[in-house]
Parts: C-alpha cells; sequence; structure tokens
C-alpha cells in the first residue's frame, strides 16, 4: 500500500505558499486555493481539492496554482494529469530545476520522455539536467517475467499478497465498487478524517479488505473481528503460530469529545482458524491510533521479528522502517528503526525478508528510482542491513511497485509475488507473479581423470540467435554456470594454453522444457609434436634428386596430409661420410628442399613442413671416413627421415580434429594406433633358409621401426620370431630364437633400450601356411620365415594417468 505523507504533504504545501507569498502574487490568497490548500493539508480530501484547484487556475492561470495542481495529482498518483500539469507549470518563467525533475519523472511514467526533452531543450536546459531522467533507467541483472496473476486481480485495485501453511493466499482488494469516478490506484491504510462509512473519501471506492482465496481457486472475503473497521489490509502470516497480522483503520469519530482528529492505521493479530477464519483479535503495544500510523506488518518467524511501518516520533522523515523482536508469549519489544542504510526522508514501506536478502519499498528519497515507489534488495544480517540496490526493471516499472513476496512451495520451487500499478494491468492495482525465463546452463570442465577443473581457462558462450555474448561464472563447486535466453541457440568455446579448444555449437533452449541445460566437457593436454608416422626416403651417391622407388612413400605421405590437417611433416637429411663436412652439410639441405618441392605438387604448404638436416654427423653405423664399407651400407646413410607429426607447433592452440571425435585424447597413442592401421607401418623380417642374419633390405625396415620408437619413446616393441616346418621342432624353437635376438641386436645398436622390446619366439607352431596340410612352394615356405614386429602401450604415465600395456 502507499503510504501517505502527512508531514511531506504539509511541508510541500507551506513550500508553495511561501514560494506563493515571495513572489508577491495576490491570487495565492482567492478562496478557492485557500480552500484546496485546506483540503489537502488537513481533511486530506485530494480528489475534491484538485477539482478546485483547476477551477482556480481556469479562473486565473498562473504558475503557482498550476505547480499545486501539479503536485495534488502527483499525491494521487494520476501520471497522466501529473505530467500534463508538470508540463504546464514548466512553461512558467518562474519554473525552477525541482519543476524540470518532476516533468522528467512524469515523462518516464507516462512515456512521454521524448516530447519533455524536447521542451526542456526549446527552454534552453542543458544536457545534464535530461541526463537525469536517464540514468533512472535500470535494468536486472536476471531476465524475469513479470506477470499478472490469474484468478487475484479485479477491475479494481489488488495487492499486498501472502500465503499461509496450507497454501491458502491472502490478499487486500478494494473490489466491493466505486462510488465515484475511477481514479489510479492508491494504496493507502486510511489515516483520514472519517466522511463516509460506506466508502473512503482520498479516494471514492470501497474500503479496503483481506480476501481469502483457497488452494481450489475459490476466492471469498476474510471479516475483520477489530470493532469499526474501515480499512482492513497488509495481511502477513506466521506459520508456526497460525497467527495473521494485518493493518486496520478503525472508524473513530472523537476523542475525548474532540471530532478534529485524524485516524490512524493500526496493527492487529488473530488466530487463523480451519476454515480461513479468523478468531478474536490483539493489538501490537506500539500502536496509537491518533498520533501516528503503524502499519504494513511482516512477521519474521526465524528472527522473532515484526517489521512494519511507521511515521512515529524520532523517525528520520516520512513514513519509515521500524521491527519490534517478539517472544513465544507474543510480548513485543521497543521499535528499532532500520535506520539511514534503508530509511530516508522519504517513504519507506513493506519489509520482507528470505535468508540473508531484505527487501522494501521506497519512494526514492536518497536510494535510486525509476519512479514512483520501487522495489530495492539489500544484504542481511542479525547486526544490520546494507549495500541497498535498486532491484531494476522488470520487477519495478516507471510506476508504483511494491509488496515484494517470496514463497516456498511444498515442491521445493520459490514463487516471487509483487504488487504493482503499472500500466497493462487488469486493475488499478495488480498481483503480479516474477519468473526467471532464463534457463539455467551448468558445465562440467573436467580433466582426463574426470575431476573438475579448478584453475583457470577461457569460456567464450555466444548468443547465436540475440547475436551477441552471455556472461560466464564459476559456482563453488567450480562448474561453469550461466543464464540462457529462452528460444535461442549458443555456442561454446573454452581454451586453455597446451590443451585442445573445445566447440560446441548445438546448444539450444528451444523446444527445452526443463530448468538447466547441462553439458560435461573434457579438457585433454595436446600431445605436441606426436609422431603417427615413420618413413626413409634414400638418395644415390652424391644425388638429391627424389628417386623412383622414394616417390611412393612421398606420395602416401602427401595423401596422409591432405586427409588429416592437423599432421605436419619433419624431415631429417643426412648424407654418407665421404666428402666434406661443409659440402655434406648443404648437400643435406638440399635433399630436405627436394622433399619439400616434391610435396608442393599435392599442394602441402612450406609452412607445414619442418626441416632439418644434419650432413653425415649421424650415421646409423660405422662407416665414417676412411673405413672401408660396402655400397649397401653407405646407402643406409644417404637418407631422409620422414616423420608425421601431429600437432606439431607447441605455441598453437589446437581444437580436436573433426575427423577424431571420437578419440580420447588423454591416451594419445589412440591417435597413433589409428593411422598405424591404416598404413600398415610395422615391417615383417624375412630370413633366409636355415639363416638368422638380416637381410639388407631388412635393414632399411628397421631404420623406420628405430626412429618410430625413439620418436615415441612410450611405445613397447614385441619380436616374435618364427619358422618354416622343415626340420625339427627343437631346432626350429632356436633358430626362431636367433631371428628375434637379431632384430633386438640391431634395434639396441640404433639405442633402442633393452626393456623396451620383448622377445618370444614360436618355432614352427604358428605358420602363415601349413605345410603339413599343403605342399608348399618356397614363396609359402619364405613366408613362414619371419620375424613379426607389434607395438603396443607400455606402462607408463602421460599427464599424470597410469596406461596399461595393451599389444596391438
Amino acid at each position: 500500500m502507499v503510504l501517505i505523507m502527512k508531514k511531506t504533504l504539509t511541508l510541500l504545501i507551506i513550500t508553495s505558499g511561501l514560494l506563493f507569498g515571495s513572489l508577491g502574487t495576490t491570487e495565492a490568497q482567492k478562496s478557492k486555493v485557500r480552500y484546496a490548500d485546506s483540503l489537502m493539508a488537513v481533511d486530506h480530501n485530494y480528489k475534491t481539492a484538485v477539482a478546485v484547484y483547476q477551477e482556480a487556475y481556469a479562473k486565473k492561470p498562473n504558475y503557482e496554482t498550476a505547480k499545486k495542481t501539479a503536485e495534488a495529482y502527483d499525491v494521487l498518483r494520476d501520471y497522466d494529469n501529473a505530467y500534463d500539469w508538470w508540463k504546464t507549470t514548466v512553461g512558467y518563467e518562474e519554473s525552477t530545476p525541482e519543476d524540470f525533475a518532476q516533468l522528467l519523472r512524469y515523462a518516464q511514467l507516462t512515456d512521454n520522455l521524448s516530447e519533455a526533452q524536447s521542451l526542456l531543450e526549446s527552454k534552453g536546459v542543458g544536457p545534464d539536467s535530461i541526463q537525469v531522467a536517464e540514468l533512472l533507467k535500470m535494468q536486472s541483472p536476471r531476465k524475469l517475467k513479470v506477470a499478472g496473476v490469474e484468478g487475484l486481480n479485479s477491475s479494481e485495485s489488488d495487492f499486498d499478497l501472502t500465503v499461509d501453511g496450507n497454501g491458502n493466499k491472502y490478499f487486500v482488494s478494494d473490489r466491493g465498487g466505486s462510488f465515484v469516478d475511477e481514479m489510479p490506484g492508491i494504496r493507502i491504510d486510511g489515516r483520514n478524517r472519517i466522511f463516509s462509512e460506506e466508502k473512503q473519501d482520498y479516494t471514492g471506492r470501497e474500503y479496503f479488505t483481506v480476501y481469502r482465496q483457497d488452494k481450489d481457486g475459490n476466492v471469498s472475503e476474510v471479516v475483520s473481528n477489530v470493532p469499526n473497521t474501515y480499512n482492513f489490509s497488509d495481511p502477513s502470516y506466521a506459520k508456526e503460530a497460525g497467527v495473521l497480522f494485518y493493518s486496520v483503520t478503525r472508524g473513530i469519530t472523537k476523542v475525548k469529545k474532540n471530532r478534529n482528529i485524524t485516524v490512524q492505521p493500526e496493527i492487529y493479530y488473530s488466530k487463523v482458524n480451519a476454515e480461513g477464519g479468523l478468531e478474536g483479535f490483539t493489538p501490537v503495544p506500539f500502536n496509537d491510533s491518533i498520533g501516528y500510523a503503524v502499519m504494513n506488518p511482516f512477521v519474521d518467524e526465524e528472527a522473532k521479528r515484526l517489521y512494519f511501518t511507521s511515521d512515529m516520533p524520532g523517525g528520520m522523515g516520512g513514513y519509515d522502517l521500524y521491527y519490534s523482536e517478539y517472544d513465544d508469549n507474543m510480548s513485543f519489544g521497543t521499535p528499532v528503526n532500520l535506520g539511514a542504510s534503508v530509511n530516508t526522508p522519504g517513504d519507506e514501506s513493506h519489509a520482507f525478508r528470505k535468508e540473508d536478502k531484505f527487501y522494501f519499498s521506497s519512494k526514492g528519497g536518497s536510494h535510486p528510482t525509476m519512479g514512483g515507489m520501487d522495489i530495492y534488495q539489500a544484504d542481511y544480517s542479525a547486526t544490520g542491513i546494507s549495500n541497498v540496490k535498486n532491484m531494476g526493471a522488470p520487477v519495478n516499472s516507471l510506476a508504483d511497485d511494491f509488496a515484494y513476496r517470496e514463497v516456498d512451495k511444498e515442491d521445493g520451487k520459490t514463487e516471487v509475488y509483487l504488487s504493482s500499478n503499472r500500466k497493462g494491468g487488469m486493475g488499478l492495482d495488480d498481483i503480479y507473479s516474477v519468473e526467471e525465463v532464463y534457463k539455467q546452463f551448468l558445465a562440467r570442465v573436467i580433466d582426463c581423470e574426470g575431476v573438475v577443473i579448478s584453475d583457470s581457462y577461457l569460456a567464450t558462450l555466444r548468443d547465436k540467435t540475440q547475436n551477441g555474448n552471455v556472461q560466464t561464472q564459476r559456482n563453488g563447486k567450480g562448474e561453469l554456470t550461466a543464464e540462457l535466453e529462452p528460444d535461442s541457440d549458443f555456442g561454446i568455446k573454452i581454451s586453455k594454453p597446451g590443451y585442445f579448444s573445445i566447440t560446441d555449437e548445438d546448444i539450444t533452449t528451444k523446444g527445452f522444457t526443463g530448468d538447466t541445460l547441462k553439458r560435461e566437457y573434457k579438457l585433454v593436454p595436446i600431445p605436441y609434436q606426436l609422431p603417427v608416422y615413420v618413413d626413409i626416403v634414400y638418395y644415390d651417391l652424391d644425388k638429391y634428386m627424389i628417386r623412383e622407388d622414394a616417390k611412393p612413400v612421398l606420395d602416401k605421405l602427401g595423401e596422409l596430409m591432405n586427409r588429416y590437417k592437423f599432421l605436419d611433416l619433419l624431415v631429417g637429411s643426412h648424407t654418407d661420410s665421404r666428402a666434406s663436412d661443409e659440402y655434406n652439410i648443404t648437400l643435406s639441405n638440399n635433399r630436405a628442399k627436394a622433399v619439400t618441392e616434391y610435396m608442393a605438387q599435392y599442394n602441402i604448404p612450406a609452412e607445414r613442413i619442418r626441416l632439418e638436416w644434419f650432413g653425415e654427423q649421424n650415421l646409423i653405423n660405422d662407416c665414417g671416413n676412411g673405413v672401408p664399407c660396402p655400397e649397401s651400407e653407405h646407402q643406409l646413410n644417404r637418407r631422409s627421415e620422414l616423420v608425421l607429426e601431429a600437432f606439431s607447433d607447441p605455441s598453437k592452440q589446437y581444437e580436436i580434429p573433426e575427423e577424431l571425435k571420437d578419440k580420447d585424447f588423454c591416451d594419445p597413442e589412440d591417435l597413433f594406433t589409428q593411422i598405424q592401421d591404416e598404413i600398415a607401418q610395422i615391417p615383417t623380417i624375412y630370413f633366409d633358409f636355415d639363416k638368422s642374419m638380416l637381410r639388407s633390405v631388412h635393414k632399411k625396415e628397421l631404420e623406420r621401426t628405430a626412429i618410430m620408437l625413439k620418436r615415441m619413446p612410450n611405445l613397447m616393441l614385441y619380436i616374435e620370431g618364427h619358422t618354416d616346418q622343415r626340420g625339427d621342432d627343437e631346432y626350429n624353437k632356436e633358430l626362431s630364437e636367433r631371428r628375434a635376438d637379431a632384430v633386438k641386436a640391431y634395434l639396441t645398436k640404433r639405442g633402442i633400450e633393452d626393456n623396451r622390446m620383448e622377445e618370444t619366439w614360436f618355432g614352427e607352431t604358428k605358420p602363415v601356411h601349413d605345410c603339413n596340410e599343403v605342399t608348399c612352394t618356397p614363396a609359402m615356405h619364405q613366408l613362414n620365415r619371419r620375424t613379426e614386429l607389434r607395438v603396443g602401450k607400455s606402462q607408463f604415465t602421460y599427464s599424470g594417468r597410469q596406461k596399461k600395456v595393451d599389444v596391438l
């Protein structure tokens, strides 16, 4: 209920009178104006007063009467007429900056801001004054939907909702009917002389009373037991005690034979029976129906405090908020003013507290306002209230907004209500529900162990429908949270240096009926410069041209690099020991360049090829300067080692490639496995009959294997020796062992650690062709004389994870 500021209004009237007198305007003394002044200040009959002011102005227009008419409409909260009369007021030369501010205020309330700005600009009022109104525009940081509550509102005033322990709603209304023309909604508890037993002269409408809506939606009037009740309002239900607090204005006509009195609202409480009726009534001890108002009770059972509104002596001006502590016997303590953090020289009312938040309404004063009466939120503790903030639109509007309440339901959800006379309502005042229309977004960003990442990362959430970014934050569990617009599409990118970036473009609230949209994302370390393929090309003596036998290898590389854009090529080129060191450095450089030039036919850009050249520095055998070696040994040194690396640039932030979305990059060897399965990289070494010596051709195969093992220190090599089926079983088992030993010995010489190679030998027990069943050709016997090589994951730690042996 909006509070009537007797003291403030009196001050306004006195001020107007002083201005009137200082200007020496004799019209201020005319009988009509004096009569209207009396109606305003003494009788509080504002409806009649505004009509008399207008009659006086029509007879003799002037600044003072125009301003008084505007102020009268201001008290009545008739926004359209108040705006028109402030517009008239600022048309006079005597108008002041305070008048301009009032014009802007009501321009906001009536959506006439552009017109008012133009009017003030035409009067030479600078932009600083105009910006005052713009600064008052506030928006709630939350996306909320405010809608009228069906079944409660009428064509009259309905406001101030509370709910009892059984889910029945109590609210205030004057829906009994109007006795004069309708006026804008005004919420008052009385505070007037008693002119009529059937209506309140302040509004010309039925007195306010409390109504009850049961859980089936049936609405019935609640009857006050307090004798001679006129206005009956402000219900607040104490669930534990089963008691309803409320305000009443009683029909007191005289005190000690004195009829020149103003009746003030008081607070009472009554037991509520099972049918919703009131039993008995008890006043609070600090009522004073003639001295000051006590109204708008809110009972805080947790803190055992009764908050209320009053203009009792000792306040900060206008109506202030107080509380009185009470005990189990409903014994109330001395009222305590909430102090300057809440109360202002203006009017505050309608307290409400839930957990660590305190809510109240205010007409502004020192609090920023959107216009009319606004709802404010503050931080609450047992020792005080602080950090008062305007709740902004749409909780607040350009009109009066008050009686904020939160109601906990049995299903754990909370319903929020407020009262307002904003435009678009069903009646003069309406009860509105406040609902979050944001959908909650909750994302768990985890590491390879499934633990929510606590350290920093960058998350960019974009509203693709609204074309803007959405603010994200981390909750107490480290989870990523945000509020999403309904019926919109979103995309998110999460990045952290050294980790694969995550992009999700499939977030949408379209058709989503739940409250919280959940996601889980895994941030995985990038296995920079991970070798996935190794091969070697060889050159003729003193040449760097690509040979025909090298082209299939390079063709395969071109195909892979075009298919997998995350693969880059490392080329390490070498020479044999013949010629000078300087010459060989140049020759190895030319050999590396030749690879780059060849790959150009596959449109592989030079930046995807990293070149290294070593001359004769890294011989793979003992064929150094002056050492006699056969040509086949020198040939092994004239080479370019080709290593395909995944994610080769350590300074680059990569996203997981689309073609590998299903791979677990917490285990980077999965990528190696996929490539190897595709190209059959690991060789099989074949032997001559009854021999265990390595053929020259197979030394090239083992060179590739050695390079791979050196580049991937987390791989194990499994060596399996076999023979054909000629000879006895024992001999063949020993021969297969010697063949496996030969491979291991070669790789050991090439620097592969012994503990990374594991041998087994099978003799003739696992032939490719069973020559005991069929007659084998020499070629079929050759396929049985072999040593098979397999790579697998060893037990190792990668990014904090322990791997298991997995033989491929």
